[in-house]
């Protein structure tokens, strides 16, 4: 059945694209294209290209992203379970590409739920720098940590706070800056028809006083020299072009970078500008040129917006920030680190780019509760209590952990993060995870989280077992059975015995714990993560 689309809109999109109208029209008779990007922070894309599932494609402004066949299921097999891909609509990949996010880089993803261009841009960091992950709305804040978590993002903090807020807390303290503003949608119609119900003729204004917010708090946070990039899957000029003419205006320290039209970008929409905003400049027009546009009718995609805007200045290295931010990810002696080896050999890790300012002194306003399975805020809750005893996380480091973990050592009552930022920077906050959980203390006795397992590598853990994606062991796992393991088949390292806690991976590849005990394996796989699929 063919789409109906509302006559307002289809009036308006005829006046924006003229004789390319008839061409935009058609592309809604075409089924939208799937696509997957590889996690690059838990298998290399050549090695996933050599154990694919899936024929693929490469996607052309996304190197780690690929078109998959109508039809297929990426969310039934085991590798989904196991971070080795984020399901993503493809144009979607292309912000964070354009957002240029290298190791050591300070991002602040400013509208990040469900996660997929947080998790993007993570495996860009490849754990080096810092990466500060918002969404406003609470309960979308509950997908956007699981899928950090599932994906083994380990130098994350995941926030439920206002623009606002985020901005007295962290003044110009971040050298990327994403904001994939929330918007009238009408780029997804064909995706989700869903989406249909909820637009009006009003929406793209209604959006666009939210996303000149959005970008009032933004500008604030980006240091000079940094990069920002705003994006939308909405065709509408008011939220798109209209929003950046407005910024460059407000702001001339900031400049648009102009993006590669030769390839699969179309130019920003200046005709409108002209027509509709008479004050603005010609080099304002100009520079609104230079943002990009991905066109259905002309890409394998949905529509989407990107603009990149860089602020002038020159951008603060780590060795020219401020004396009071430290360094993160270095050990005890240089930055008061947690740092605890097993007497191994280190691995080395280069200092990051950027560090994020201290943010003014008060009382916190919640904190993250981490309850292995629980990605929502403790509410009312005060100060969380930071006197228990430590003794038995650095024990079970000491002796499971053959390598060194890196960040600072924070604890909401019982559980136990490591977090790229000290705990004070957080404080006036509304945080949900403040980094990479580890687990929570019992009875004197560690129980290590679930996001722990699932960003470690087999080499990281004393016990390991991996488990066959493809003779139904790795999909049991996956529900929740109790397995029957033989000894010979742990791989424990040292001297360590079988006994105890065992990283569970699938195709070599880290999923979740077990415990293993006179040849049975006990799952420990979160009850809220399992497969329920057929």
């Amino acid at each position: 059945m063919a789409l109906r689309l509302p006559s307002p809109f289809q009036a308006k999109m005829k006046t924006l694209l003229g004789p390319n109208y008839d061409n935009f029209m058609k592309s809604y008779e075409q089924p939208p294209f799937a696509g997957i990007r590889v996690n690059t922070l838990k298998i290399s894309d050549e090695d996933f290209r050599r154990i694919s599932p899936y024929k693929l494609d490469p996607i052309p402004w996304c190197k780690t992203g690929y078109y998959i066949e109508e039809g297929e299921r990426p969310g039934r097999h085991p590798y989904y379970h196991t971070g080795l891909y984020y399901i993503q609509e493809p144009s979607a990949m292309a912000p964070v590409e354009l957002l240029g996010v290298e190791p050591g880089d300070v991002v602040l993803d400013l509208c990040a739920a469900p996660g997929g261009k947080s998790t993007q841009i993570a495996a860009k960091l490849q754990g080096k720098g810092v990466l500060v992950s918002n969404d406003l709305h609470p309960d979308r804040t509950k997908a956007l940590a699981k899928n950090l978590e599932m994906y083994g993002v380990r130098n994350a903090i995941v926030l439920n706070d206002s623009p606002e807020r985020i901005a007295e807390a962290f003044p110009e303290a971040f050298t990327k800056i994403l904001i994939d503003a929330p918007c009238s949608g009408e780029g997804m119609f064909r995706k989700d028809e869903s989406m249909l119900k909820y637009w009006e003729e009003s929406s793209p204004l209604t959006f666009a006083e939210m996303q000149r917010d959005i970008l009032h708090s933004a500008v604030k946070m980006l240091r000079p020299g940094g990069t920002l990039v705003y994006s939308t899957c909405t065709f509408s000029p008011e939220e798109n072009e209209g929003m950046i003419a407005e910024l460059l205006m407000k702001h001339p320290d900031f400049r648009v970078i102009p993006i590669d039209h030769s390839g699969p970008f179309s130019p920003g929409e200046t005709e409108w500008l002209a027509r509709h905003m008479e004050h603005i400049s010609a080099e304002v027009r100009e520079q609104v040129a230079g943002t990009g546009r991905l066109w259905p009718h002309k890409v394998q995609g949905e529509g989407h917006f990107v603009a990149v805007l860089r602020r002038e200045g020159e951008l603060a290295r780590m060795e020219e920030a401020d004396e009071q931010a430290p360094p993160v990810h270095v050990d005890t002696a240089a930055g008061g680190h947690l740092a605890v080896s097993s007497g191994k050999e280190k691995r080395s890790e280069r200092k990051g780019r950027g560090s994020l300012r201290d943010p003014r002194k008060g009382n916190p306003r919640g904190g993250g509760r981490g309850g292995q399975h629980d990605s929502t805020r403790q509410q009312g809750s005060g100060r969380p209590a930071d006197s228990i005893s430590l003794e038995p996380f650095t024990t079970f480091l000491r002796e499971d952990l053959p390598g060194t973990l890196h960040g600072y050592t924070v604890t909401y009552g019982n559980h136990v993060y490591l977090s790229p930022l000290p705990k004070e920077r957080l404080e006036r906050l509304k945080v949900i995870r403040p980094g990479w959980y580890m687990g929570q203390i019992k009875n004197e006795r560690f129980v290590p989280g679930h996001p722990l397992a699932t960003a470690l590598r087999a080499e990281e853990f004393v016990r390991t077992i991996s488990l066959h994606s493809e003779d139904g062991e790795a999909i049991r796992y996956l529900k929740g059975e109790t397995l029957s393991i033989p000894e010979e088949r742990l791989q424990v390292f040292g001297a360590a015995e079988g006994k105890g806690y065992v990283l569970v991976c699938i195709d070599g590849y880290s999923a979740g714990w077990g415990k293993w005990q006179g040849g049975m394996l006990k799952n420990e796989y979160p009850a809220g993560w399992r497969w329920t699929s057929v």
